[in-house]
């Protein structure tokens, strides 16, 4: 099947990366400018299939280069969570053995983030192949500046969770059905200065039933593309100059809107199989 698909997304192989370009649907127009030719950028882009994280692209350590964002309570970013199998990145949820408390938050859940080494700029396009958990935790394909960036930019690709119910918020109900994007400014110490531009589509199945294609063109400072299974749904204008560096980010978390049961849910109770956010392959391009 990997073979298959494989020949079905690549054109002429590149050193580390499978295919030529980024992956495009039958009938939808590549949207490269003309004369212009796409180019892989080897640092963000990785088919996962070695035996452990390649260091040299991603970290794992949520602590890493100063990052220090330890997870949403009540959910833990471990490490360990993180392996590579049979051509794939998995971050495995599950419910620690013991809760603990760190800076006066309690954990009683793990998953993890991994973040990439490289940042991505203007111009770039970026896209994973990806099968969300089916639990109540998220699975995510998304980019942010570093933190003493201000004001911090968000550039959220990809977003769902795999289980909600009747503890979620009304307007977050659909989240395990989703294609959901946003562009975030975020001010530190001013929430209220907040600017979130937003739009979401419905895929054809739940989020965790199949691996589906998330991408986004970052165009130009004022226009992003997103992309589903390689066929474009909508552009974001995020209403101000997108154009500082911002590394890709895979977070599989829990949400305070999306609350997980007292009983801890399907992260206590589905099969090892359904509690893993899978990656195939992440791939990060450059126009030439």
């Amino acid at each position: 099947m990997r073979a298959l698909l494989v020949f079905l997304f690549s054109a002429v192989a590149l050193p580390g990366v499978c295919c030529a370009q980024p992956y495009f649907a039958p009938g939808q127009t590549d949207p490269k400018p003309e004369g212009k030719t796409w180019v892989a950028v080897e640092s963000m882009s990785d088919e996962f299939d070695g035996e452990k994280l390649d260091s040299k692209k991603w970290h794992g350590d949520p602590k890493a280069k100063g990052w220090g964002w330890l997870g949403r309570p009540p959910g833990l970013f471990k490490e360990d969570s993180i392996t590579l199998e049979d051509g794939m990145m998995n971050v495995t949820v599950g419910v620690l053995d013991q809760p603990v408390t760190i800076n006066g938050n309690e954990f009683k859940y793990h998953g993890a983030i991994v973040r990439s080494v490289a940042p991505g700029r203007v111009g770039d396009f970026f896209e994973c192949r990806m099968k969300a958990n089916h639990t109540e935790m998220s699975s995510t394909f998304w980019l942010i500046t570093p933190i003493g960036v201000n004001p911090r930019q968000e550039l959220d690709i990809q977003e769902c969770v795999g289980k909600t119910s009747d503890l979620t918020k009304p307007w977050g109900r659909n989240w395990n059905q989703i294609f959901h994007s946003n562009t975030i400014v975020h001010f530190p110490g001013k929430p209220e200065e907040r600017i979130q531009v937003q739009n979401s589509t419905k895929p054809e199945t739940e989020n965790w039933e199949k691996f589906y294609i998330y991408s986004a063109w970052w165009k130009s400072k004022r226009e992003i593309q997103f992309f589903l299974d390689g066929k474009l749904q909508y552009t974001l204008d995020p209403t101000v100059d997108w154009d500082k560096p911002a590394y890709i980010q895979m977070a599989i978390e829990t949400y305070d809107w999306n609350p997980v049961p007292e009983d801890g849910g399907l992260i206590a109770s589905s099969p090892l199989a359904e509690r893993k956010t899978q990656y195939d392959w992440v791939r990060t391009w450059r126009l030439k």
